[in-house]
């Protein structure tokens, strides 16, 4: 059955792109990030693409210069986001949607990642990390999401395993862990395959 997927980190640089290439791996998706911000030369789409050659990439709504918060990017760019030009793609496969940024990053000052989210009524899988400070932010991160009724599949955590972040984190979310991916040398074909074998479904 085909699946159209929200992936949305805790914090900026938790490795979405590398979580969305997997799951693209894994359920011969298309990919498609609604927003770029900075990195025109080497986007997130170009990381897919490379990662997973037989992926589909969809053309971003918005491609801004600089590497901001989406809505600093666009007004800088002297551009205003809409929501009439994120309009999800149209594909007979299953579909990966990279946020630029957290749930709370705003596109524009009123108007925050989590509300074009609650507009599709899609699904999202959250990104976690090992770091000081993501237990309360993956924490609040599904708060956020229950308290507007936006579904979650799971949670799939990067870097070096921490247990005692890892327990205190399920047991009060109650959350499905789809997958752990550890730190890697290098982001290549061969690593996101390994961890499409693993993911959980």
């Amino acid at each position: 059955m085909n699946q159209k997927i929200i992936v949305a980190g805790i914090d900026t640089e938790t490795g979405k792109t590398v979580a969305s290439a997997i799951l693209c791996q894994a359920l011969k998706a298309d990919y498609w990030k609604p927003v770029q911000a900075g990195d025109l030369e080497n986007t997130d789409s170009h990381k897919v693409k490379r990662w997973v050659p037989e992926t589909t990439i969809h053309p971003e709504a918005y491609q801004l210069t600089l590497p901001m918060s989406p809505h600093a990017a666009a007004t800088i760019d002297n551009i205003s986001i809409e929501e009439s030009r994120l309009q999800i793609p149209t594909t007979e496969n299953s579909l990966i949607i990279e946020l630029a940024g957290g749930l709370m990053v705003p596109m524009r000052e009123d108007y925050l990642n989590i509300d074009w989210v609650a507009s599709t009524g899609l699904p999202v899988v959250l990104v976690s990390n090992y770091y000081l400070g993501s237990i309360n932010h993956t924490l609040l991160s599904l708060y956020a999401l229950k308290s507007r009724n936006i579904p979650l599949i799971g949670i799939i955590f990067n870097g070096d395993k921490n247990p005692s972040t890892f327990d205190v984190i399920m047991s009060r979310s109650n959350a499905k862990c789809l997958l752990e991916i550890e730190k890697e040398e290098a982001i290549n074909e061969e690593v996101i395959t390994r961890y499409a074998n693993r993911i959980i479904h």
